[in-house]
């Protein structure tokens, strides 16, 4: 018998705790925050995914990890408080999906460069600039923690038609 807790389940859209927005995390949440991390990598690992933002899993607390398995290997990032300080004007298109939204994918268009500061696991406080995919998870995990979904960026007839798909296949998953 194993000691590790029990998978978290990852919430699906439209579940009202997804369009919350996060509290920041502090010092006085040390032992929920740290004790969450190992389970957020678990979910998003067996899911599988490249991030998870904390309000994925019912958590309100301003916590990310990233993990973009470069070279498959694993290379994990906790990011405590994130917010972007900085964006490039060049924009940048790439298909995006969500571990909350199984199965559906679309375009988004969002900057091309951000630079993020974030607490580390030590407390330290860090800035990360990014561009490519990391950049577009960066800012797709941070929009998790405002209650902002990828869907949310898209026209209101693709992100309509999206919601209805996931929910149909939703329906036909559980006859």
């Amino acid at each position: 018998m194993s000691d590790a807790p029990p998978s978290l389940p990852i919430l699906i859209a439209p579940h009202a705790s997804l369009k919350q927005r996060a509290r920041p995390v502090l010092p006085s949440d040390a032992a929920e925050w740290r004790a969450l991390v190992p389970r957020m990598f678990d979910a998003m690992y067996r899911a599988p995914g490249i991030g998870l933002a904390a309000p994925q899993v019912g958590s309100r607390l301003r916590l990310v990890v990233i993990d973009l398995m470069p070279g498959e290997k694993r290379e994990p990032m906790v990011l405590i408080n994130p917010e972007i300080m900085a964006v490039s004007a060049e924009q940048a298109t790439r298909e995006e999906g969500c571990l909350s939204l199984p199965g559906q994918y679309a375009d988004v268009t969002r900057p091309a460069e951000v630079r993020v500061r974030f607490l580390d696991e030590a407390g330290a406080k860090r800035d990360l600039s990014a561009e490519g995919l990391l950049a577009a998870c960066l800012q797709h995990e941070i929009d998790h923690l405002d209650g902002v979904l990828f869907v949310d960026h898209l026209s209101t007839l693709k992100r309509n038609m999206i919601m209805r798909r996931l929910a149909k296949e939703l329906r036909l998953k559980d006859l």
